[in-house]
């Protein structure tokens, strides 16, 4: 027997005239008493006999309850009018066996309002019990949105699917029995532990057959041909490589069976108390081919989180990148340090490994640990000899100039975060003592769901007790952590480490690596580096091409404007002149919160060190917008860029920085728009818009 627990009542739904407005009028919401509803804005959920809509202005998906066994029957894309139907009862959610006759199913809709880490929403929870485990699904519905995204919980124990050890984690978590023999996917595999990877996506595209085709990666492509409709799921979870409990894959696709795969949960994981949260799937809709599901999966990735241009956008100054590691840090060389940020223009100062009174395993005076910290009470105060007067000096200096002041910060791995309250306690009473509410999480090891847990409670902990206001840069440079898909409400990714000293930064491997991460990813969400390219010329080849010291420090920072700019480096070992940077960062400070504001992709050619490229800022009023183009070390003086969405019209292109010439061009039906610098290893920032 089925029972359905109505979230709002009925009779107050159909009452309530101005909330169901809010529906637009091509969701039709049925009359009838066997209904449990919710609305929000466009958002809309229902549960009508057996069968559970859920749409909003954009996109619907049409199940067969089948008591909580949710099979897919329709899927529409609302722009388009395109719609795919689909038979058979196969559970789109499926075991790797066959659990017990249901005993029970529930149903509820409600919304979720905003906070800084997440954007208000409506949620549709299916809980389905089995005999000795539950499996809750909430759907997740946000406003004007091509694409709902579904978590997946876990309850009880889990006996038959502990037998199973080989197919122990191809849990099924989305099916479409797509029908059609010529659909044409592309798999996208990232990577992080940007310590040991300089290739950071791999795209494998495939075609649909008879027999099937196993892929890897956190986001598939599906363009049906020659319609050029199309369907994307996103894995929201960890690279494919440091995935718990991985099966090998994420995706198989055949004739009319694509399938997306993996939890992330094993049944040793399971809890008889609480919900465990395992991997989320995205199902998204779009027209156009593989770039309008690009689009439409950004769409989704900015409406995840508010944006919030005072808190998102940084220019922070981390001293590690002069590897001077913990041998300057301490209060007269941060205030001297604040002191030339400002004079730099950086938005924000962070204090790295070394201010703290216990000494890590990366100190440059050796035997220091992050294991067993809390055997150290003591371990993170500040080192009284560097920090005589605590944090309050600094912070008084740096309130003058205006820079916010934030803290690295390493959790306690031991035993899967058991200490995770410990740690969280650490940034809970920095930010009531200190105020500050900025810490980058270094040095982080998910080697179980136990650690994930703990590790995701500490910075709730943290969120919850600073009000919402924390704000963490994740680093992603190496061990088993989150990837680009996962914890993505908590703030922004520290990328890479990179440094002249070992002649490992290449501004166009930064580039390059900016380049293809933003096609799949809001570059708005990265940390990306720019380094002191005075020192240590003599660390790379003679006569190589490509060595830092050979671009002006503008170009260097010119590169991370589509993401948050990190000075890598020790402000006190800058030249006078690289201190004329500061106009441009001026110039670039009266733009970012509307370039940031817009969706980034990449333009031109890949980078290479030789080719013509860039990024396109793409506005909510299409007719206006920004480009950043580089001209790196080729002899071509101009090129020709596609630019996406612009109406055709003439257009107006402002120069803002760099060394290119305002401009009009005429655009056509086929975007092309021919841009122009005059030297080499040069760039130039544009805002154009249409002026008739």
């Amino acid at each position: 027997m089925r029972l359905i627990k109505p979230f709002i009542a009925f009779t107050i739904l159909f009452c309530n005239i101005s909330l169901l407005a809010q529906a637009q009028s091509t969701t039709a919401i049925p009359a009838n008493d066997d209904l449990s509803i919710g609305t929000f804005k466009d958002c809309v959920a229902y549960l009508k006999e057996d069968s559970l809509v859920l749409e909003n202005s954009l996109i619907k998906r049409v199940f067969r309850f089948n008591h909580g066994n949710l099979s897919t029957r329709l899927l529409v894309n609302k722009q388009s009018g395109k719609s795919w139907s689909f038979g058979g009862n196969q559970p789109d959610f499926s075991l790797p066996f066959t659990p017990d006759t249901t005993a029970d199913a529930t149903f509820k809709v409600q919304t979720i309002t905003e906070t800084p880490q997440h954007a208000a929403h409506l949620e549709a929870e299916v809980i389905v019990s089995h005999k000795d485990f539950k499996v809750k699904r909430i759907f997740r519905i946000y406003p004007e949105t091509p694409a709902m995204a579904c978590d997946t919980y876990f309850k009880g124990t889990a006996s038959k699917w502990s037998i199973l050890r080989q197919e122990i984690n191809k849990v099924v978590t989305d099916h479409l029995p797509l029908t059609g023999n010529n659909w044409k996917v592309t798999s996208i595999e990232f990577f992080d532990a940007t310590d040991h990877n300089n290739n950071l996506v791999q795209e494998y595209p495939r075609t649909a057959y008879k027999s099937e085709v196993q892929l890897r990666g956190n986001l598939l492509l599906m363009n049906e041909r020659p319609s050029k409709e199309g369907i994307f799921w996103l894995k929201e979870a960890p690279v494919s490589s440091v995935q718990l409990g991985y099966p090998g894959f994420d995706f198989s696709i055949r004739f009319n069976d694509f399938k997306a795969v993996g939890v992330g949960i094993a049944p040793g994981d399971l809890s008889d108390n609480s919900w465990v949260r395992g991997y989320s799937i995205v199902t998204g809709i779009a027209q156009q081919g593989e770039e309008g599901l690009e689009r439409a999966l950004r769409i989704y990735q900015q409406n995840l989180k508010p944006a919030n241009p005072e808190v998102d956008n940084m220019i922070m100054l981390n001293t590690w990148g002069d590897r001077g590691q913990d041998k300057n840090i301490n209060e007269a060389f941060i205030l001297n340090e604040i002191t030339l940020g400002s004079k730099l223009g950086i938005t924000h100062l962070q204090m790295d490994d070394g201010w703290q009174t216990g000494r890590s395993g990366a100190s440059a005076f050796g035997g220091g640990s992050l294991d067993s910290i809390w055997h150290n009470p003591n371990y993170w105060k500040p080192d009284p000899h560097k920090f005589p007067n605590g944090f309050g000096k600094i912070l008084a200096a740096a309130k003058k100039e205006g820079i916010t002041i934030s803290t690295w910060f390493n959790p306690s791995t031991d035993n899967s975060f058991k200490n995770w309250q410990k740690d969280a306690a650490v940034l809970i009473n920095q930010y009531k003592e200190y105020g500050i509410h900025v810490w980058k999480i270094d040095g982080v090891r998910i080697e179980d769901k136990q650690a994930e847990i703990n590790f995701r409670k500490m910075l709730d902990t943290v969120v919850e007790s600073t009000n919402h206001q924390a704000v963490f840069n994740l680093d992603v440079t190496a061990g088993k952590r989150f990837g680009y898909n996962y914890f993505y409400e908590y703030g922004n990714l520290f990328l890479e480490n990179r440094y002249t000293d070992f002649a490992s930064y290449y501004p166009h491997f930064t580039l390059r690596n900016l380049w293809m991460l933003s096609k799949y990813l809001p570059p708005q969400r990265l940390q990306i580096e720019f380094l002191n390219k005075w020192r240590n010329t003599d660390k790379y080849p003679k006569g190589d091409l490509f060595a830092p010291g050979r671009y002006s420090f503008d170009y260097l920072f010119a590169i991370t404007l589509p993401a948050q700019p990190l000075a890598w480096m020790e402000a006190r070992n800058l030249p006078k002149e690289a201190f004329n940077t500061a106009r441009l960062i001026k110039a670039y400070k009266k733009y970012w919160k509307e370039w940031h504001s817009g969706q980034i992709f990449p333009i031109g050619e890949e980078p290479s060190g030789i080719s013509w490229t860039g990024f396109q800022s793409v506005l909510k009023d299409r007719s206006s917008g920004y480009v950043l183009v580089f001209r790196e070390m080729t002899p071509c003086k101009e090129s020709a860029f596609k630019l996406s969405r612009l109406p055709a019209g003439k257009y107006s292109f402002e120069l803002i920085a760099g060394e290119g010439k305002n401009f009009k061009a005429t655009i056509q039906s086929d975007n092309q728009v021919t841009f122009k610098l005059s030297g080499e290893r040069s760039f130039a920032l544009y805002h154009y818009h249409l002026i008739q």
